[in-house]
C-alpha cells in the first residue's frame, strides 16, 4: 500500500511539472468558423509584428532573424543617464547564463537613432564583450521603433524634453517565445527579475 503512494505522489508531482507553462500575454482575439456542421472557437493571441532595422554590423533585422527561437527585447538609449546601464546590466546577466544556448537571442532597440549611430551601437556592443547575432543591437527610422514599441511589445518610447536624457521609456525586458507572443515582462532595473527572466526561460525553453 505504501508503494502505491509513494508512486502515485511521483506521477502526481511529474504531472504538476509537466503543466507549469507561461502564460501568453495581451488581449486575444476570438474568431470561429464551421468545421462539419459545428462552429469552431480559435483563440488568437497578439504577436510582435513584422520589422526591419540595422544592427550594429551594419546588417539588417527582420523578425525572420528570430524565427523558431526564443528572444529578449528591450529599448535603451547609449546615452541615457539614469536606467539603462541597469538594463544593460541585467540584459547581460541573462546574456551570460545563455551563451551557449542557441535557442534564445537577445535584442535591444535604441530610441535615439539621431546620436546611436552603427558605429556607436557597435562599440557598445563591443564593451560588453557579446557576440552578434546572438545579441542584436538595432536601430532605424524613429517612428518606426516607437510604434514597434508600443504596438508590438506594449512599451513606452518617446522624446521628452524634460525627462532625463531627453527621452521616456519602459524599462522592461521583454521575453518573446518562438510564435514572437509575449510570454513575460520584467523589470529590468532589478536584479530579483533578471534571476526571474532566467528561470522563465528555462520553462519555456521546454515548450519548444
Amino acid at each position: 500500500m505504501k508503494q502505491c503512494i509513494v508512486i502515485a505522489l511521483i506521477l502526481a508531482s511529474g504531472c504538476k511539472q509537466a503543466e507549469k507553462r507561461l502564460p501568453i500575454l495581451g488581449e486575444p482575439a476570438v474568431t470561429s468558423h464551421q468545421q462539419h456542421g459545428t462552429t469552431v472557437y480559435d483563440t488568437i493571441y497578439p504577436a510582435i509584428p513584422p520589422f526591419s532595422f540595422t544592427d550594429q554590423d551594419s546588417l539588417t533585422v527582420s523578425e525572420t532573424a528570430f524565427a523558431g527561437k526564443i528572444y529578449v527585447a528591450d529599448f535603451i538609449f547609449l546615452s541615457c543617464p539614469n536606467i539603462c546601464p541597469k538594463i544593460t546590466a541585467e540584459m547581460k546577466h541573462v546574456y551570460d547564463a545563455f551563451k551557449t544556448e542557441d535557442r534564445v537571442l537577445f535584442l535591444s532597440h535604441t530610441i535615439d537613432p539621431e546620436d546611436d549611430s552603427i558605429p556607436r551601437l557597435k562599440a557598445y556592443a563591443g564593451s560588453l564583450e557579446v557576440s552578434s547575432p546572438k545579441w542584436r543591437f538595432v536601430t532605424g527610422h524613429q517612428d518606426s521603433i516607437y510604434h514597434l514599441a508600443e504596438k508590438g511589445y506594449f512599451s513606452t518610447a518617446y522624446k521628452d524634453s524634460t525627462a532625463p536624457g531627453g527621452y521616456v521609456h519602459s524599462g522592461g525586458l521583454v521575453l518573446v517565445d518562438k510564435n514572437r507572443h509575449i510570454r513575460g515582462v520584467y523589470n529590468g532595473t532589478d536584479p530579483k527579475e533578471g534571476n526571474r527572466l532566467i528561470n522563465d526561460i528555462h520553462i519555456l525553453l521546454k515548450e519548444n
